[in-house]
């Protein structure tokens, strides 16, 4: 087993590991890696140690194969204080993800807290996701530590959960703040599912993440609920909080609709 997310191949080119792979299908990654290793490029992308990411948004064109993925990434919008950035993920010369991120100059400006809820404490315990019995794919499940607050996977509702990454991204590289944030929070919608696993699919087409600071050390943690209204639109909105704080919030549109029957049984495949 590989001891992180990725694989070099060639420049720009990676092998994803299992650690990837989705909780639906086996042949198809979590939305958490890809959208980090899109933010590593972003950030080495001609790299300004003065500015940060303060806005990150992922486009997730098709579902991405565990498999050779390739990510560019550029300087759409260059600027003295506000730069704004580019990447693509494509397999086999297609593409199936895209981001862009504004990255804003550092300033030595005063603090404001933020009004948001501070996150509940780290539990002392280490939890099982997915919880046992349940139709999960293993991969990331098992490739992040998850303590929950409150909620989580094995119940409907909104739910606290604090995660880290138990391996690198890339190998011999410690994450940066980024891509910590960006692989836990695209999972703001599966921790605070409300319908029946069993029944209905809620897909999210994108990932948005907005950041007031940088987070520090490995524990992220994601306090998500999702509103569903008649007429198959979702949105599943988490605050991101370090053991400090919040960071910023997350946010993921989401498609949900009825799982497709089986031919066989008629029942939900």
């Amino acid at each position: 087993m590989s001891d992180s997310f990725y694989l070099p191949l060639t420049d720009g080119t990676w092998q994803a590991t299992k650690h990837t792979t989705g909780p639906w299908d086996a042949r198809t990654q979590h939305g958490g890696p890809p959208s980090a290793l899109l933010g590593r490029a972003m950030q080495r992308c001609q790299a300004r140690g003065d500015m940060m990411i303060s806005r990150f948004t992922c486009e997730i064109l098709r579902a991405i194969p565990v498999g050779e993925i390739s990510v560019q990434a550029r300087v759409a919008r260059p600027g003295r204080s506000v730069e704004l950035l580019e990447a693509v993920a494509s397999v086999d010369g297609r593409e199936v993800a895209r981001a862009s991120a504004w990255r804003v100059l550092r300033s030595p400006s005063p603090a404001v807290p933020p009004r948001l809820a501070a996150p509940p404490p780290l539990p002392d315990e280490n939890q099982t996701m997915p919880p046992p019995g349940g139709a999960w794919v293993d991969g990331y499940l098992s490739a992040m530590e998850w303590r929950a607050a409150h909620g989580g996977l094995g119940a409907p509702g909104p739910a606290a959960v604090w995660s880290r990454m138990r391996y690198p991204l890339v190998p011999g590289e410690e994450p940066s703040p980024l891509e910590r944030v960006l692989a836990t929070a695209d999972s703001g919608n599966g921790v605070s599912w409300e319908l029946d696993l069993g029944r209905w699919l809620f897909i999210n087409p994108e990932l948005t993440v907005h950041l007031h600071r940088e987070a520090a050390g490995e524990w992220i943690c994601l306090d998500a609920q999702t509103a569903i209204s008649t007429g198959g639109a979702g949105l599943a909105t988490s605050v991101l909080s370090d053991a400090a704080g919040p960071v910023g919030v997350g946010a993921q549109s989401l498609l949900v609709a009825p799982r497709p029957a089986d031919p066989v049984t008629g029942r939900p495949a």
